[in-house]
């Protein structure tokens, strides 16, 4: 799911809780080492997200939020702010010189040239908890 939330609306708030869950509590996400992302440097744009964010020559700026169902990725385009929201059963990561998400046909590629390290560590973890998500779902 893929929508503008520049301007908060309850309705994408609660469907968005109901795919990817709730935001963690101050104390869980202490206990996580963090929920989220540094700032990301988008690289590239898949057809879908193109079609809502018309890049200029501007940088276009993301970060991610780890949910425990899945993650949200913020994209800041000037002075709007879209939300794709990805549960973890529809999420591929893709690690190659960069990093790129995938999901229902788009995707969004990340460059290297910021925050490069502290972004590898919350791949890492994210990626966990992909793992540990898929692992508790196939027990079910």
């Amino acid at each position: 799911m893929i929508y503008n939330s520049t301007y908060s609306d309850l309705e994408k708030e609660i469907e968005t809780n109901s795919l990817v869950g709730k935001k963690y509590n101050l104390l869980k996400s202490i206990r996580l080492g963090g929920i989220g992302s540094k700032r990301l440097i988008v690289d590239e744009l898949g057809s879908k997200l193109k079609d809502l964010i018309k890049q200029k020559s501007d940088i276009i700026y993301s970060n991610i939020e780890l949910r425990n169902k899945g993650i949200i990725v913020y994209i800041v385009d000037r002075q709007k702010r879209y939300t794709w929201v990805i549960p973890f059963y529809k999420l591929v990561i893709y690690k190659t010189p960069s990093f790129s998400i995938h999901s229902e046909g788009t995707f969004i590629r990340y460059s290297n040239k910021l925050n490069h390290k502290e972004n590898l560590v919350f791949f890492k973890k994210l990626l966990e908890h992909k793992f540990n998500y898929n692992k508790h779902s196939n027990q079910i």
